[in-house]
């Protein structure tokens, strides 16, 4: 990781936490972090929520429910430097923190984050339907999508550049033939899915929905929800990023359905009174005012078109982590449900929601 990414007052620590040993190598980054901690006493637990990265919890109390003092380890999954501008990351973290809305961070090493820890517990397909929990999610994200970052940052759409960047990523040919095989029945060629592309970015380009400073990856596992607190935090802005307000919100009721590839279930999917209570809620918040109906339906129709963008994205996206990954879990299937439902839906919302 390059030192020009450290923002000032960061803390870089010269370590790469190796896969196969990751303790040894976050006992060395919090050597630097938290030098007064008793090694013996450190205690960890590993978190499960996301795909690409490993994140660890470090805390000195025999229960981490009683520990006032939590640090959160993230170590970057194989080869996610290709995929995600880190400067990037650690300039919004450092942002979103000075304003309430991202987690404290208190160091940055070769191949990963340190930062402060949210105590809650993450959404699941269950609660993040609850009204009262549902009303903050729309709340926080419409305070995030008011932030406004430096002059020198472009205000345009990550979404086109970015979708472009993973294309350029997916290999011609898979190094192992059964990928290849099984990518060529499901997707035929990397030339068939830039030709969609092409046409998907066509029909959209065109929106009318503005640009804001959005997370771009609201899944189920990046929202903490703390009850005793009566709070919901983001967490991970990897793609955090410029984008148009009705990709985020698409993109987090996407996540609705499930992560877990035996769980997916797109009967899930939130319907039109859902979305239409949780976009005004939404633009209550963002405007500052009750939004006229006129407008919720508005929001509401791009949010249909972008969904589209959503799927696209991570399909490409996973067909990348195919190759790339050495992470247990089955990417190819991953992108086979986002890209089916991506062409399964294209026709029905352009026509509809023209």
């Amino acid at each position: 990781m390059s030192l020009a990414c450290l923002a000032a007052g960061d803390i870089f620590i010269p370590v790469e936490i190796e896969e196969g040993d990751i303790y040894a190598g976050i006992f060395k980054v919090l050597e630097k972090i938290r030098p007064d901690w008793p090694s013996e006493r450190i205690k960890f637990k590993l978190f499960t929520d996301g795909i690409t990265n490993k994140l660890v919890a470090c805390h000195l109390s025999k229960d981490i429910g009683e520990s006032d003092d939590i640090v959160l380890v993230r170590i970057y999954g194989n080869k996610t430097d290709l995929l995600i501008d880190r400067t990037a990351e650690i300039r919004n973290i450092t942002t979103l923190n000075v304003l309430g809305l991202a987690p404290k961070m208190y160091g940055v090493f070769k191949n990963g984050l340190v930062y402060e820890y949210f105590p809650g517990v993450t959404l699941n397909t269950e609660t993040v339907i609850d009204s009262k929990i549902a009303t903050m999610v729309a709340q926080q994200m419409a305070k995030m999508h008011k932030v406004e970052l430096g002059k020198e940052i472009a205000k345009e759409p990550m979404i086109w550049d970015k979708i472009e960047q993973f294309l350029c990523l997916i290999p011609e040919s898979f190094t192992k033939e059964e990928k290849q095989i099984r990518f060529a029945n499901s997707f035929g060629s990397v030339t068939r899915l830039r030709i969609e592309f092409e046409r998907l970015k066509s029909q959209l380009i065109k929106t009318e929905s503005p640009l804001v400073f959005a997370h771009n990856d609201l899944l189920l596992g990046n929202v903490i929800y703390n009850e005793s607190k009566g709070t919901v935090s983001f967490i991970d802005y990897e793609y955090a990023a410029y984008n148009y307000q009705a990709y985020d919100i698409a993109n987090h009721f996407n996540e609705y359905v499930g992560l877990s590839i035996d769980d997916i279930d797109y009967s899930r999917y939130p319907d039109k009174e859902f979305q239409m209570f949780w976009i005004r809620t939404y633009l209550s918040e963002y405007c500052g005012e009750k939004p006229s109906e006129e407008e919720v339906q508005k929001v509401y129709k791009e949010v249909q078109r972008l969904s589209l963008a959503s799927h696209y994205m991570w399909g490409i996206w996973s067909l990348i982590q195919y190759e790339l990954s050495d992470i247990d879990f089955d990417f190819g299937r991953y992108a086979e449900i986002r890209l089916n439902r991506y062409f399964d839906q294209k026709d029905k919302i352009i026509r509809e929601f023209k």
